[in-house]
């Protein structure tokens, strides 16, 4: 899902800087490489590229990272991109259908 954009400005991404404690598990289980490690502490560099499927949040040690999951429909995003792809077995069906 490489050059994957939902809608500019509007991902529910929230970073907590400070309780951030470096792991990198963010950078680890994000399919969008919407984070990076910088200064021992955790980055968000392509913020517009969150589908918020939450991932980050729920593997975040610390608790430094907030996601309203599922708001911006992740799996309507990825039906469609399995749709693009031509994987059997996946229609279109539209977002969260």
């Amino acid at each position: 899902m490489k050059g994957f954009r939902y809608l500019e400005g509007v991902a529910t991404l929230e970073l907590a800087a400070p309780l951030c404690i470096g792991c990198g598990r963010c950078v680890e289980v994000c399919p969008h490489q919407v984070f990076r490690i910088e200064g021992e502490k955790a980055l968000v560099v392509d913020r517009d590229a969150c589908m918020e499927c939450g991932a980050c949040a729920l593997n975040c040690p610390a608790a430094a990272l907030k996601v309203d999951a599922g708001v911006g429909c992740a799996s309507g995003m990825i039906h469609e991109w399995l749709r693009e792809k031509k994987i059997p077995g996946i229609s279109s069906g539209g977002c969260c259908g």
